[in-house]
């Protein structure tokens, strides 16, 4: 699996071409790699960002990547609402959305067993994630910067007594042996990723049926329900909406929404009725909407 940046280069006839890999956060192995996979084939390279704002850096530049896969929202923690704002502030449009189960596994070199172990290495979140079966071993429970990279390290250091946890595909690229599978305390734990490419090289998508924006309204004594009302006359469902104060205001609100539909003709005709309702419109995009994939 190439992780390696791949920036511009030149092919043999001397024509340069644009980089090819996606930007995710974290590390080989992690949630985001899996979500690529998913989305865009397992043969996809990737280009592992130590944050989100390096995120939409990388992937902001035809010189250094493809696009980007970027966590959202999660169905125990929430909204990411600092992504939102990262990504209204770039030139990247959604094409594609992927609803990821999280899986949390235990793994361990090769012939290790669970009476082996004495350390247990992770992501806090993750061994928050796991701790009803944790609990039930006297193990010391170190907390690290990242679930991939614990497993790359148990590999590394051929750790007879250091177990990670992590998702199955750091399992299969670090050749660890899963030796707890699926434990996580709460089984319906699912990461919504958006896809994302510069908007310049954005495509319409013929069945789309998703739109992601964000708007404001003036504030004025019911406008809000005004907008949902327009937005519910075209039988559009409003799968999402988030509020997020206006930087600079003396609490003001935006909005971000997701609306679902099943011909772009209601999208159309919704936002024709918003224009009197709101201000500072954004479309994120325009897509098809994700199924559900086990991680």
């Amino acid at each position: 699996m190439p992780t390696k940046r791949t920036t511009e280069i030149e092919s043999a006839s001397g024509v340069r071409t644009a980089a090819e890999g996606i930007c995710i956060q974290g590390f080989e192995g992690c949630f985001h790699q899996v979500a690529a996979r998913q989305f865009f084939g397992k043969q996809v390279q990737v280009i592992p960002c130590a944050s989100f704002r390096e995120l939409i850096r990388i992937a902001s530049d035809a010189k250094q990547a493809a696009g980007a896969v970027m966590a959202i929202e999660n169905s125990i923690a929430g909204s990411i609402l600092p992504n939102y704002n990262l990504l209204q502030q770039s030139n990247l449009k959604v094409i594609g959305e992927v609803y990821l189960s999280i899986s949390q596994n235990l793994m361990v070199n090769r012939g290790v067993q669970l009476k082996d172990i004495k350390e247990v290495h992770s992501h806090p979140m993750a061994i928050l994630q796991c701790l009803d079966f944790l609990e039930k071993y006297n193990w010391k429970l170190i907390e690290t910067e990242d679930t991939a990279l614990s497993a790359k390290n148990v590999q590394q250091h051929k750790s007879k007594h250091i177990a990670a946890i992590a998702s199955k595909l750091a399992a299969e690229l670090f050749d660890l042996d899963i030796i707890g599978p699926d434990i996580q305390t709460q089984k319906t734990n699912i990461t919504r990723f958006l896809i994302l490419k510069r908007s310049g090289e954005v495509k319409e998508i013929p069945d789309a049926d998703k739109a992601s924006l964000y708007f404001q309204t003036n504030h004025s004594k019911g406008i809000l329900a005004q907008v949902l009302t327009a937005i519910a006359k075209e039988d559009v469902n409003l799968s999402k909406l988030q509020s997020m104060p206006i930087p600079g205001s003396k609490f003001k609100y935006g909005f971000y929404a997701d609306m679902e539909f099943e011909d772009k003709a209601q999208l159309d005709r919704v936002l024709k009725a918003m224009e009197s309702l709101t201000n500072n419109v954004k479309i994120f995009g325009v897509y098809k909407k994700g199924k559900l994939v086990k991680g």
